[in-house]
């Protein structure tokens, strides 16, 4: 949702190019990309924390194979920015979960993640990433980061190929950039060749909910919107916007 008061652009330089590279290649691969419609009162919220300003604001999208599609903008005064975007694919498909968060800082990234997090696997009947999502990502050309981050304890939902840096410079931001166009590009290409398994849908809908589940164990997240907002929005705003499931 565009307003006034976006933040939109105001961003440190690497979120203003994910976000921006997101919504294209979202608009370049999905012919079908309509809007998603959040509560009225969540597209675009503010709020204050420690004496800061803090805004939100959200934009929400889905096609023929993903549910919702969002992307989460923030920003705290001059001191902190955020991108956080999840691509949820509708339960008839079993796809992985493109996931990507940015958290940066005084000019400086301090945390960038990117992942295909394995969700259901009808050839294994695991939580495990398709054969054909595996053997692309194994041929990408590995990039090099001086900083690498370790994954929460609660973070069993990423897979081995998760990449999770803290970039050194314009360079290795640039590669982060590179790298996370990569996933969502292959991501793109591969769920428009998916067909719906409906039979799955069970399996698909558990470990969507595993993956919020785990998910909303994120401290940060949930510290920052309880001190901005308070507990009870806080947990509505993670169960209804970040984070929410499907009706079995």
């Amino acid at each position: 949702m565009q307003t006034s008061d976006s933040i939109r652009g105001t961003q440190h330089p690497l979120i203003n190019q994910l976000a921006d590279r997101i919504e294209v290649l979202w608009q370049q691969y999905l012919p079908d990309l309509a809007p998603y419609s959040l509560p009225e009162d969540l597209g675009y919220v503010e709020g204050r924390l420690e004496g800061e300003r803090l805004m939100i604001e959200n934009r929400c999208y889905q096609s023929r194979a993903f549910r919702k599609m969002h992307l989460e903008l923030a920003r705290v005064g001059k001191n902190l920015d955020i991108l956080h975007c999840v691509m949820f694919p509708r339960p008839e498909y079993a796809l992985p979960m493109f996931g990507a968060d940015l958290v940066g800082g005084r000019g400086q990234i301090s945390a960038a993640i990117v992942d295909l997090s394995p969700v259901f696997d009808p050839a294994s009947h695991s939580r495990a990433l398709d054969q054909s999502y595996v053997a692309s990502l194994e041929a990408l050309v590995p990039l090099s980061f001086s900083q690498q981050r370790d994954l929460p304890q609660w973070g069993d939902i990423f897979s081995r190929f998760c990449l999770f840096v803290r970039p050194e410079g314009e360079v290795e931001e640039q590669r982060f950039l590179e790298q996370a166009t990569r996933f969502l590009e292959l991501h793109l290409q591969q769920s428009q060749a998916a067909q719906p398994t409906s039979g799955d849908r069970a399996a698909i809908l558990a470990g969507q909910k595993h993956y919020c589940t785990q998910q909303q164990l994120n401290d940060k997240t949930r510290r920052i919107l309880e001190k901005a907002f308070g507990t009870e929005w806080a947990e509505r705003y993670m169960t209804t916007v970040l984070f929410d499931l499907p009706s079995e």
